[in-house]
């Protein structure tokens, strides 16, 4: 009974290091001086492991992986020296390696200090909880010694963990970008905001050095995307036409592909809730989803919108024109949803019947006939390519191709040796027909590419929506690389 009683308090006094320990990485904190502005570093205990800068001035921010303790490691930039702003905007260059040594030497300055402070908090917490359960007075309990050296060593353990798991490893790369205001999506407009401004730090960094965050991206390793053309691709609004100003923001002059239900039915009255989308793009592109019908293509043709099919672009009186359209300096050909409703059928819903191999082998044979004049096939459900795209995964095309789809409401992307695959998601977060199984949240994709000396795919963001607080993420994903492994391989 005594060693049972011996060993609680010894427990006890495990405990109460650790959680010294742990506590001080909360409450541990720190400033540090770079040449181009100030940062606050600090430590959150208990989620997901990652490194996370923020820019709270314009509610920027950028996690990345490769934290493998469950903490986040956060880095906010809490000025910006005027000096340097005033040198940027005059064009002058900033040294980009500098100021990431810089951030790293700061960043490990401050991570020594906290594991000296957190191993002295676990210490003296751990020392004065051995205080407490001593025993003395005929009261069992373990010497005043042996607590304080179980105290130091439970300290010394959780301190050496944390400085094995918390420091980031590897190569830091791939961030979902975030923001927390109530526009969308601000984040996107941080990256962006070296297209409008003229000024290229490094061909990467923000013009507001918000760019810290992109200074751990080794940006030096891609072609630069500043300046580099760029499409929207959204499906599945539903007629959650809440959603369409959101949609609009994210647009802004760029092209908009539209990968399919629009709608519930494709009614009449559907149609003119939504036909604004034809002029919402720069251009707007369409193809039908199995929620669209010919009523709602034909009006979306007539007011300006570019309706691709299978058979050509659509026109307003229902015949059709050229397969293929150029967009962007990128060549663009569509397929309609085999399940499109029909007004002539009372706009029943003929998803129903379940999708044949016929529909699947009807696609193969028209991709085949388009695939060597195209860079873009825009199709909503991705089941219907599931065959082309397994075929073209194992026997590479000749030169890029990207196929934009719908209809899951779950965002996707899959890049290999010339071949992309992009989803966006559901920009209707499941729609006003409560069409989502669970709360969706509102999703779209902007893609980045090249034109010259061929057309190339050089990154997809990813950007989610909470359609209640309106808190935006964009997720950058490089994929020229992955795009360009066949062309190597031809050599």
């Amino acid at each position: 009974m005594v060693r049972l009683r011996q060993a609680l308090a010894l427990l006890l006094v495990v405990a109460a290091a650790v959680t010294g320990t742990v506590g001080a990485l909360a409450l541990v904190d720190g400033q540090r001086r770079l040449s181009v502005g100030t940062i606050q570093v600090g430590v959150s205990p208990f989620h997901d492991g990652a490194l996370d800068l923020y820019v709270p001035l314009v509610d920027w921010g950028a996690r990345f992986g490769g934290v493998r303790l469950p903490a986040r490691l956060n880095v906010e930039v809490r000025s910006v020296d005027r000096d340097v702003v005033q040198r940027v905007a005059r064009g002058r260059p900033v040294d980009v390696r500098q100021v990431r040594d810089e951030a790293a030497r700061a960043i490990a300055s401050y991570l020594r200090r906290l594991l000296a402070l957190s191993l002295v908090a676990g210490v003296v917490l751990g020392g004065l909880v051995a205080l407490a359960v001593r025993g003395h007075a005929g009261v069992p309990g373990p010497r005043v010694r042996t607590g304080l050296a179980v105290a130091a060593g439970a300290s010394v353990v959780t301190v050496a963990i944390v400085a094995l798991l918390l420091p980031p490893r590897g190569r830091i790369a791939d961030p979902t970008y975030y923001a927390h205001g109530p526009d969308l999506p601000r984040a996107l407009d941080a990256l962006q905001s070296l297209r409008r401004s003229g000024t290229a730090l490094d061909q990467e960094l923000n013009g507001q050095l918000v760019g810290l965050a992109r200074l751990v991206v080794a940006p030096g390793e891609h072609p630069a995307l500043s300046g580099r053309p760029r499409l929207v691709l959204a499906s599945d609004l539903h007629n959650n036409v809440l959603a369409l100003p959101t949609l609009e923001r994210a647009t802004r002059g760029l092209p908009l592909v539209f990968a399919g239900d629009l709608t519930d039915k494709g009614t009449p009255l559907e149609a003119s809730l939504v036909r604004r989308i034809a002029h919402m793009g720069r251009p707007t592109i369409v193809v039908g989803g199995n929620h669209d019908s010919d009523t709602l293509l034909k009006e979306l043709a007539g007011a300006g919108a570019i309706v691709l099919t299978q058979f050509g672009r659509l026109r307003a009186d229902g015949s059709h024109g050229p397969m293929v359209v150029r967009v962007g300096g990128l060549r663009f050909a569509g397929y309609d949803d085999p399940f499109l409703r029909r007004a002539g059928e009372q706009y029943e819903d003929r998803f129903r019947r379940g999708l044949t191999i016929a529909a699947q082998e009807d696609f193969r044979r028209w991709v085949a006939t388009v695939q060597d004049r195209v860079d873009v096939i825009v199709v909503h459900e991705p089941e219907v390519a599931a065959g082309v795209l397994t075929d073209l995964r194992r026997d590479p095309p000749k030169k890029p191709l990207m196929v934009l789809d719908g209809h899951t409401h779950r965002p996707f992307l899959e890049a290999d040796p010339n071949l992309l695959e992009v989803n966006g998601g559901t920009i209707g977060a499941g729609g006003t027909g409560n069409l989502a199984d669970e709360r969706t949240n509102l999703g779209l994709a902007v893609i980045t590419y090249r034109l010259t000396p061929t057309p190339l795919p050089l990154a997809v963001d990813q950007v989610s929506i909470d359609p209640g607080s309106g808190s935006s993420s964009a997720r950058r994903v490089r994929v020229d690389r992955q795009l360009r492994a066949t062309a190597k391989a031809q050599g």
